[in-house]
């Protein structure tokens, strides 16, 4: 429900100003939307040394990187990189890992404190879709997470290194509509309840691996394939929620964001640690192909790149790892399986596609957060190719965005003629339809430029016109 309100044009205070300046102009490519990883995995017996792996990534600007073990080899190679890496625990050490405090320090010490910090640990993922596995194996996962979270603390890198698990979404008992996400009734007391209070303990996140694929080839009579690639579609109205999602991953991650809500974990984040597209699959895997592929992997690098978070969590900048770097050729399964590779393992490209935010703004005109409120004053459906605005966030509380408003319509040189009572576009008189006119009066001036719909994390970027009662926003000046 919209707050109606008496707005007047104040000039902001020079702390304001100068923290939106510092914002917009100064803000690294990570600071402007979320961040882009990639999942190195090594089944495979034609992959380049680690060391080419460190200077492939470099030269793509991945800064970024998961793994699936603790290799010391690749740990080595990534020293001194800048990249920051994800490390792995594996299934099968959950058990001892669980049981005894001095397995879980031997471990982090040959694995961990011995690489850090020159090798540039971010996090470690104990065990990886555990839940997909036997009940053993599940009741595990928390008590290995806390001893290594208490071997971490010995050695003082428990503030340096985030532990989590990845869940596959097949840990959810309802995932459609969204808004009714839920867990499987018989993981929620043992496990699920257990993990999210220690995320939030150790103010972790919940690591997801998500793959609008499997649900495509799955129910391609039911979804639509654009609706998958983040391409030009109608969306989906969640009926409970009133968002109207336009791509398949933001609403994989909502029905997440929903269970943890039922819950009562609103606080946790998520990472989506691992999504992709093959590019090879069998005649029964409907989609893969390395047209769709490209597709869905460039169009989520530039949604991930130049937009916010979900609708349910739109100040939450994504951060999704691809999956994966190489093609595998001694994974098991179908032929998907050895085919989700970005690159083969010659280190040439499988398919071109952007990786950057500077390859993202000077390949295309950019794509943000392509998805809108359903509501009475904003319920637009048609998507303009090539085109962008910049809106307000209505979560972000009044005081800072009137002082985005204020700083648009002040220093900053919006034309806020329009939204002046009595003009075209004062109605409907709230604020976030007058800060969304004005922010994109500034957007739009500045040419759509990178950073320029920021406004402190008070604005995002969508592809489709935003109409507040009968007001039209312009694209240009």
């Amino acid at each position: 429900m919209f707050s109606f309100f008496h707005k007047s044009y104040t000039m902001p205070s020079l702390t304001f100003i100068s923290f939106l300046i510092i914002i917009s102009l100064s803000a690294s490519p990570s600071e402007a939307g979320g961040s882009i990883g990639v999942n190195y995995g090594t089944i495979a017996n034609d992959l380049p040394p680690p060391s080419k792996v460190v200077e492939l990534l470099k030269s793509q600007g991945l800064n970024r990187v998961k793994l699936y073990d603790t290799d010391a080899n690749v740990l080595t190679a990534f020293a001194n990189s800048g990249i920051k890496v994800v490390v792995a625990m594996p299934n099968e050490l959950l058990s001892a890992a669980a049981a005894d405090q001095s397995f879980t320090d031997a471990w982090v010490q040959a694995n961990i404190s011995t690489f850090h910090p020159a090798t540039e640990i971010e996090a470690i993922a104990v065990g990886n879709e555990v839940f997909a596995n036997s009940n053993t194996t599940t009741n595990y996962l928390v008590p290995a997470m806390n001893n290594v979270y208490a071997s971490l603390t010995k050695l003082n890198l428990d503030k340096d290194i985030k532990i989590s698990s990845p869940i596959a979404l097949s840990a959810l008992q309802t995932s459609y509509p969204t808004s009714a996400g839920s867990f499987k009734p018989n993981l929620v007391e043992p496990v699920i309840k257990p993990m999210l209070n220690f995320l939030r303990r150790t103010g972790s996140y919940l690591m997801v691996n998500a793959y609008p694929f499997f649900a495509y080839a799955d129910n391609s009579d039911q979804i639509s394939l654009d609706y998958a690639l983040f391409k030009q579609n109608p969306g989906v109205v969640d009926s409970g929620n009133g968002f109207r999602y336009m791509n398949l991953l933001d609403a994989q991650i909502d029905a997440v964001y929903a269970a943890m809500s039922a819950l009562n974990y609103d606080d946790v984040k998520i990472t989506v640690t691992e999504t992709g597209w093959p590019s090879k699959g069998d005649s029964n895997e409907i989609g893969a192909g390395e047209d769709n592929a490209a597709s869905y992997n460039g169009n989520l690098v530039k949604r991930v790149l130049t937009g916010s978070g979900t609708p349910l969590r739109p100040n939450d900048p994504l951060t999704v790892f691809l999956f994966a770097l190489f093609n595998e050729n001694q994974k098991p399964g179908p032929i998907s399986e050895r085919n989700y590779g970005l690159f083969y393992p010659s280190e040439q490209k499988v398919y071109d596609i952007p990786l950057t935010l500077t390859e993202v703004n000077v390949n295309s005109s950019g794509v943000g957060k392509n998805v809108v409120p359903v509501n009475e004053n904003n319920g637009s459906t048609t998507s303009y190719n090539g085109e962008t605005w910049c809106v307000a966030s209505g979560n972000v509380g009044k005081e800072k965005l009137q002082g985005a408003l204020d700083y648009a319509c002040g220093e900053g040189g919006a034309d806020c003629t329009p939204i002046q009572e009595g003009a075209t576009c004062y109605d409907p008189n709230t604020l976030e339809a007058h800060a969304s006119y004005a922010f994109n009066s500034y957007y739009q001036k500045n040419s759509r430029a990178s950073g320029t719909c920021l406004f402190g994390g008070a604005a995002y970027v969508v592809t489709h016109p935003p109409k507040y009662g009968k007001c039209e926003f312009p694209t240009g000046y």
